[in-house]
Order: C-alpha cells, then structure tokens, then sequence
C-alpha cells in the first residue's frame, strides 16, 4: 500500500495510507487526532482428526454452511490455546497434538471482515457434539465433504494434499 509520512504535533512522523482513511484517536496530551489503521482480525481453524476422519461443524450463525471449527482468538490468548477452546467449545471434544499446518489470509476469505486464520491440525477421540454456535457436528472424510463456508475446502484440499505428499521443508 502506497503510504505518505504525516507529522504528530510532538514532531514523530507516522504513516498514512494514500487509498484508506484511518480511524482518527485523538492524543491524550495534546489531543491531535492520530492516525490508527484497520488491520486484518486474527482467527484459528482447526482440522480435527478422528480416525480417518474430520470434523466438520454446521455453523448456527452467518454465513451458514459447514465449516472446520474455528472462531475469533481473545486478547490475551495465544493461538494454540484459542484452537483448542474453540475445538471444545464447538464439537465438546478435547484435542492432542495439536500442530500449526498453514496461515490463510486472503482478503475475501470471510465476508463479514478481513480474516487471517491459522490453522492448526490435532487429534481426538470420541463423538463431536454441536456446541456453542455450531447447529450440528459430523465427521466426514476425503471422498463425503459437504459444501463448505469460507475458503475451508481449499484449506481441507492443502490438507489432504499434504496428507499424500508431506512438504519437504
């Protein structure tokens, strides 16, 4: 993004967008408005294993469709720990494992804002049980994916994908 410096009263200098208006905070000296810039929402995904299985959820809020459980991470969470809350909190299973698999963060990727999502993979035992706003959970593999929200069958055709050629990093 193109940017052009502007000037705090107290003489630092900051960088403004030429194609975005910033969101204006005032300064709690001198109440000049200083320039804040919208920046992309952190989220996490997770791809959770059970057997040959995923686990997939049915999301009780817009945009429906069937997703990989995943959500918003809190202030003062770490990824690791926002998966694994927001694995319990929509499938009622607790996950091991876990492992990062990729960063997804095209702009467009979520309708409602602009997203980056870490996805991380785990494994489970047991039942997925729909909780919190996951309508329903079901388990699907390769070959019986249901039509999916987001960019989540793209993120699952990189993990199969890697499944069947591990990258060589």
């Amino acid at each position: 993004m193109a940017t052009t410096p502007g000037t705090h009263q107290n003489g630092s200098t900051s960088l403004q967008p030429f194609n975005q208006q910033p969101f204006a905070m005032n300064c709690p000296h001198c109440h000049a408005k200083i320039p804040t810039f919208r920046n992309p929402v952190p989220t996490v995904d997770i791809i959770i294993e059970i057997g040959s299985a995923i686990v997939l959820i049915k999301r009780k809020n817009p945009p429906h469709g069937w997703a990989l459980p995943g959500g918003f991470v809190d202030y003062g969470e770490s990824f690791e720990t926002a998966a694994a809350r927001e694995a319990l909190e929509e499938t009622g299973l607790t996950v091991q494992g876990l492992r990062q698999f990729h960063t997804y963060s095209d702009p467009g990727r979520d309708p409602r804002q602009h997203t980056a999502s870490t996805v991380f993979i785990a494994k489970a035992a047991g039942t997925p049980k729909a909780g919190d706003d996951a309508a329903e959970a079901g388990m699907f593999t390769e070959d019986n994916l249901p039509d999916l929200a987001f960019d989540h069958g793209a993120i699952l055709a990189d993990y199969f994908a890697a499944k069947i050629r591990p990258p060589s990093w």
